[in-house]
């Protein structure tokens, strides 16, 4: 999704219109505590210095937004709480107007972002929440977008891999609750659309990450096990605990987590774009969606 906010709500600047109550300079220059009735219906009441917004204040749009922290020289910059009209609110830093540093992004959905922030866009280190799922993103954030290195948590089983666009690419492993670990890769396969019609000729192209599996390991323990207090080696105790070609029931395991790799794990694809949300005025779009679905639980 695309974090609109403050960009599509601009504040109005200072001048000698509208009405204000409050300190002055010598100069006359609005200067120190003070309410203002701007022209264009918004309202501000807090510091000012030399005629511009500077300290702490609260401005509130006329579109029921607010904003709640620091200024300095009319621009938000600082800590600060922007609500927008929609219910979702972002808590922060901010510099030269925009969310940048470090800060939480609440959204419509009760979807929450976590992490850096870099020209009002997600960018750097960051955890996304999908409410509705309860799964997470934790991982790199590069001018919005997932990318880099991450890790997708969800209820009984993780992703560790890379990311690029928003889709999981290359190797990568599925590290199973029921001790276990599915390594593979991801390989992006063009798949086409709209050749239903015969008299259609053009036929919209796809691009979707196929996950490919190679391997089942078991899960790496870091509970280490001293080599005395180990119980002698006989031969039930082998056909009990066999290495990573073993056979009997650990291979049925391994062939239905083969299956899961080949069908359902299919089901992972990438969420719907969301770069062309409605830019409306003081709107947030507020839904971020999986980009791959879930691998059934069962």
């Amino acid at each position: 999704m695309s974090d609109l906010g403050s960009e599509e709500l601009e504040e109005e600047g200072e001048n000698d219109l509208g009405e204000y109550d409050g300190e002055r300079n010598e100069a006359g220059e609005r200067h120190g505590h003070g309410r203002a009735r701007l022209p264009n219906g918004d309202t501000y009441e807090g510091s000012y210095q030399h005629g511009k917004r500077h300290g702490q204040g609260i401005y509130k749009f006329k579109s029921g937004a607010r904003y709640i922290g620091e200024y300095v020289k009319n621009k938000k910059h600082g800590r600060g709480t922007f609500i927008y009209p929609d219910g979702s609110r972002y808590e922060g830093e901010w510099a030269d107007d925009r969310r940048h540093g470090y800060g939480v992004y609440y959204y419509v959905n009760n979807d929450t972002y976590t992490g850096e922030w870099f020209a009002h866009q997600r960018h750097g280190q960051g955890t996304y929440f999908y409410a509705e799922t309860g799964s997470k993103y934790v991982g790199t954030w590069v001018n919005g977008q997932q990318e880099g290195m991450a890790e997708l948590i969800h209820l009984n089983h993780r992703y560790q891999g890379k990311f690029l666009n928003k889709n999981p690419v290359g190797p990568g492993k599925y590290v199973f609750d029921i001790g276990c670990e599915q390594h593979g890769e991801y390989r992006l396969t063009d798949v086409e659309r709209g050749e239903e019609e015969e008299e259609e000729e053009v036929t919209l192209m796809t691009v979707v990450p196929k996950w490919k599996a190679t391997s089942i390991t078991e899960l790496a323990l870091w509970t280490p096990t001293l080599p005395e207090e180990q119980p002698p080696a006989d031969g039930t105790i082998q056909e009990e605990a066999p290495g990573p070609e073993g056979g009997g029931e650990p291979a049925e395991d391994d062939q239905a987590l083969a299956d899961l790799s080949e069908g359902e794990a299919d089901l992972m694809r990438p969420g719907e774009d969301d770069e062309d949300a409605t830019r409306e005025e003081g709107r947030e779009d507020g839904r971020e969606e999986l980009q791959y679905g879930a691998i059934d639980q069962e």
